[in-house]
């Protein structure tokens, strides 16, 4: 499947990767075999038996037969060897019933023929006589390999399948690998018995068998070498050096064979002076004109004894000249093509033995295969460099979408914001749907996007989680509210059931939340009106273990692996549905991030069961109850006054707080709510906005303008929708009634946390302004609407071209600066407003689209307030920070206010800075 953002060509460069990548493994299975059966027969000391044991299994397995048979000729018929799968009845059969050496049989045809047979299927062929071993045995498929000692065929390699799968070319060289080593085993054995018959040349017998012995160690290090290597290189120069030292020479060199042009390239040189090596690659080898060639053409080792007397070539001119005299050329071939020439060479004349030119010609069979592995190497390098360059393609054009994408959609947000907090004069019922809607659309579409970019960033490793410590209740709570709405209107019974005391978890807050917001979502949106969706946490040997059950429609079996794929929603989905199918893919990987495990267990028309599994270190694992530290003098926690006219309401917040371990105080008027914070200096204050005589908004403006007070922050809990204004004169966190209770203690919570240094009401109420720098006329327009009715004076800048010169111009309290821009971006701006290593201008709030890397967040660090996303900004919260930097700008009166900033503000959640100069946050501002 293509991915979204994702081109053909680079699904169709993955699949051809991952074919390389498996024929690699198969090849180093083979050679690792092969270097099993060597070293065997290194050990062996004359004993074939072992060899044929290591054959007929390695065999068997490789290509996945049933039985593998080792056959020696017998006078007119054929012994059984050695075998591996066969049952003894089979095995009594053939001692009872020898075969005879006809063509009735697979290994009469190969030992007449003298080569490779194939039988597709034992029932179908009309002159396979041995029916009764067949019905015995059940084999179908069958090939075999002669077993050849100097000019004698001697025996035969059988591999036969108990079902109908005819074996392809690949099975067919490793069988005629086998083959040749169990033939090679065969010749060991009568070398010793050739010393045992010739007791009068024992010495000489014994220095030639430890010769062997060499060459076969030799050989087994070679198939190691390539086992162990993919780089080419390092393989090719084990190849030469070993054939050189085996047979004696002084110098070699590898060929590669290209089939395109008929030329030979040397690729690997042993014991040869540079001046030749350079000769040598200049040289126009080809195979049709050259003697290397003629070798590769007739697949025979050819030898020149003596290169004076011989005709010169190209390639053969280069080694006269160099002082060569006599050489040795093996082909480099595969079944079906030729793949090289590996070349030895002497200083001296001489004939090469028949012994050294058959080592040669066995260590070419692994020099092919090794070559064909360096040229399996050097496509997957190439490709994955091509991966790599499409990765980046990819990425930078996610970037490029987030940064076209979002900038229009936080326009769409932010604009059906600021007309619903009603900035611009009242709504009507209709118009207030219509930009509910608006607002939830773009809203909506925005968690696509950030879906389709956080996938992406998993894909590519980029995907970093936030661990924190933090109650999972919470987070539960809070999940199961933002779908409480749906599910009500719909009459789904939506419940939870959690153990006592689920206490404390560590991982990242805001995904976990995401992701259990994704199952609470899909459980509502699949399950009809009327059902239920139940909730259920434990711990599980410390573990956080949740699950969500619907009674919806269900998942079929066939759709319950896939479902977790993207962009796949499997047959519940409909046309009528909403959703991607990126949901379930992003959550699963998310929870597979925090080391833990998601599943499924559903059946159509039973509902559906979506679990997850979050592993905790045992430090974690107890459950235990977050509380405030009881005072000194009270033995109570923090004090908090609750101002509440509505005696239910007050007792209903002050249970809250006492179960959190906090101390409420609760008055019921604006005026005794004044006179409790200057008394009793709380930790807080919950505020009601309509109260009896003096109103929320009065005492929280009373509050923020005296300085014994402003330190306190302000918890404002009211049926009244207009947070921007409560921000605007100071208030800390601002909860729209009914509010739930682990919203309000989070609340509070947050503010108790990260009490930040206020801005006085008034205080810059004259002679705020701002300049904005962004290339796009939407964010400038939106940011003028949200901060000039907050009487601020906004400067607005198209592009980072003029923007430095603007800033000393105008020298406002607070700087906006976008990151993307064409010509000078924003980087490239704070560089120069930064130009002597130290501020030169007012602080430099960041607001972007784009998704920061490390190495953006290091140019920023130390020069900025602080970063918001474009993508779903809280307006009213972005206006309360500018006016805490913009203030705090003015009370140092150092000329900027970067890397000082901390503290928590935010619409739907809280973030706080870390007091290095870099906050940022994702969904809101930091």
């Amino acid at each position: 499947m293509v991915k979204s953002g994702e081109a053909p060509e680079d699904s169709i460069a993955v699949m051809s990767r991952q074919a390389l990548v498996g024929r690699l493994a198969q090849v180093k299975e083979q050679f690792r075999a092969t270097s099993d059966i060597l070293k065997v027969l290194t050990s062996s000391s004359g004993d074939p038996d072992k060899v044929f044991d290591a054959v007929v299994e390695n065999a068997r397995t490789l290509l996945n037969a049933a039985v593998a048979q080792i056959y020696l000729v017998k006078g007119e018929t054929y012994v059984i060897a050695r075998q591996s799968g066969m049952s003894d009845e089979h095995r009594r059969l053939l001692e009872e019933h020898p075969i005879k050496r006809d063509r009735g049989t697979l290994v009469g045809r190969v030992t007449i023929d003298r080569q490779i047979h194939h039988i597709t299927d034992a029932l179908a062929d009309p002159e396979y006589s041995r029916s009764d071993l067949q019905r015995m045995a059940g084999f179908r498929s069958m090939i075999g390999a002669p077993l050849i000692v100097g000019d004698e065929v001697v025996g035969a390699l059988n591999v036969m399948r108990n079902r109908v799968a005819p074996f392809d070319d690949v099975d067919e060289r490793v069988l005629a690998t086998f083959a040749e080593q169990a033939a090679l085993a065969l010749r060991h054995v009568d070398l010793f018995a050739a010393l045992e018959s010739r007791s009068a040349a024992l010495e000489s017998r014994s220095a030639e068998l430890a010769r062997k012995v060499e060459q076969l160690e030799g050989l087994a290090d070679v198939g190691a070498a390539i086992s162990s290597t993919l780089v080419p290189d390092e393989m090719l120069a084990t190849i030469v050096s070993h054939a050189v030292e085996l047979s004696g020479t002084d110098g070699g060199s590898l060929m590669e064979y290209d089939e395109s042009t008929g030329l030979f390239k040397v690729r690997t040189v042993y014991g040869t002076s540079d001046d030749t090596v350079a000769a040598l690659r200049a040289a126009e080898i080809h195979i049709d004109r050259t003697w290397v060639g003629r070798a590769a053409r007739t697949r025979r080792v050819l030898q020149i004894p003596d290169l004076d007397e011989a005709p010169l070539d190209e390639h053969l001119a280069v080694l006269h000249a160099a002082g060569w005299k006599s050489l040795v050329a093996v082909p480099l071939a595969s079944p079906d093509r030729v793949v090289g020439v590996l070349v030895v060479r002497r200083k001296r004349t001489g004939s090469f033995s028949g012994e050294t030119c058959d080592l040669l010609d066995t260590f070419a069979s692994q020099s092919a295969v090794a070559l064909t592995n360096a040229r399996l190497y050097q496509q997957l390098e190439l490709q994955s460099a091509d991966l790599a360059e499409a990765s980046r393609h990819k990425s930078e054009f996610l970037a490029s979408m987030s940064h076209e994408l979002r900038t229009p959609l936080n326009a769409v947000i932010g604009f059906s914001e600021v007309l619903l907090e009603r900035m611009f004069g009242d709504l009507n019922e209709r118009q207030e749907d219509y930009l509910k809607d608006i607002h939830s659309a773009g809203r909506h579409l925005l968690a696509l996007l950030g879906d389709i970019l956080d996938l992406s960033k998993i894909e590519a490793g980029r995907m970093e989680l936030d661990l924190t410590t933090f109650l999972v209740d919470d987070v539960i709570g809070e999940a199961l509210a933002l779908v409480r709405e749906r599910a009500t209107l719909h009459g789904i019974d939506l419940t939870l059931e959690a153990e006592q005391g689920l206490g404390l978890v560590t991982a990242d807050e805001l995904r976990l939340k995401q992701v259990l917001l994704n199952l609470l979502s899909n459980a509502v949106k699949f399950t009809p009106d009327g059902g239920s969706v139940a909730v259920h946490a434990r711990r599980e040997g410390g573990d956080l273990v949740v699950t969500v059950t619907d009674s919806g429609i269900g998942i079929a079996r066939e759709d319950q692996a896939r479902i977790f794929d993207s962009f796949q929603q499997g047959s519940r989905s409909a046309s009528t549905t909403e959703g991607t199918g990126l949901g379930l893919t992003l959550s699963k990987q998310i929870v597979e991030l925090h080391g833990g495990a998601m599943w499924v267990r559903s059946a159509p028309g039973e509902g559906s069961t979506f679990g997850l599994r979050i592993p905790q270190a045992p430090a974690t694992a107890e459950a235990r109850e977050e509380r405030w530290p009881a005072d000194d003098l009270s033995g109570a926690g923090p004090i908090v006054v609750v101002i509440e006219d509505d005696p239910r309401s007050a007792e209903l917040v002050a249970l809250h707080l006492h179960g959190a371990g906090l101390h409420p105080v609760a008055v019921g008027t604006g005026e005794a709510g004044l006179e409790a914070v200057r008394r009793l200096s709380p930790a807080a204050v919950v505020l009601d906005i309509h109260l009896p005589g003096m109103t929320g908004w009065d005492v929280l403006e009373a509050l923020k303008a005296d300085p014994s007070t402003a330190a306190v922050p302000v918890v404002v809990v009211s049926v009244e929708p207009e947070r921007g204004r409560g921000f605007a004169l100071g208030a800390t966190e601002y909860l729209v009634k009914p509010v739930a209770g682990e919203h309000l203690l989070a609340a509070v919570s947050r503010a108790l946390q990260h009490t930040r240094t206020p801005v006085r009401a008034g205080a810059l109420a004259e002679g705020r302004s701002v300049v904005v720098v962004d290339d796009d006329p939407l964010a400038l327009k939106l940011v003028r609407s949200t901060l000039e009715p907050l009487r601020w004076t906004v400067h607005t800048c198209s592009g980072g071209l003029d923007a430095a010169e603007l800033v000393r111009t105008v020298n406002p309290s607070v700087v906006i600066m976008d990151l993307l821009m064409p010509d000078v971006d924003g980087f490239a701006v704070i560089d120069e407003l930064w130009a002597d290593g130290s501020p030169s201008g007012p602080p430099i709030v960041v607001l972007t689209a784009k998704s920061l890397t490390a190495e953006d967040l290091r140019r920023l660090e130390g020069r900025i307030a602080f970063v918001a996303e474009k993508a779903g900004v809280d307006l009213a919260s972005l206006a309360r920070r500018l006016a805490d930097v913009a203030a705090g700008e003015a009370a140092s009166g150092t000329g900027s206010a970067t890397g000082t900033g901390s503290g928590s503000a935010s619409g739907s959640g809280s973030a706080s800075g870390s007091g290095t100069g870099m906050e940022t946050g994702e969904g809101g501002v930091p």
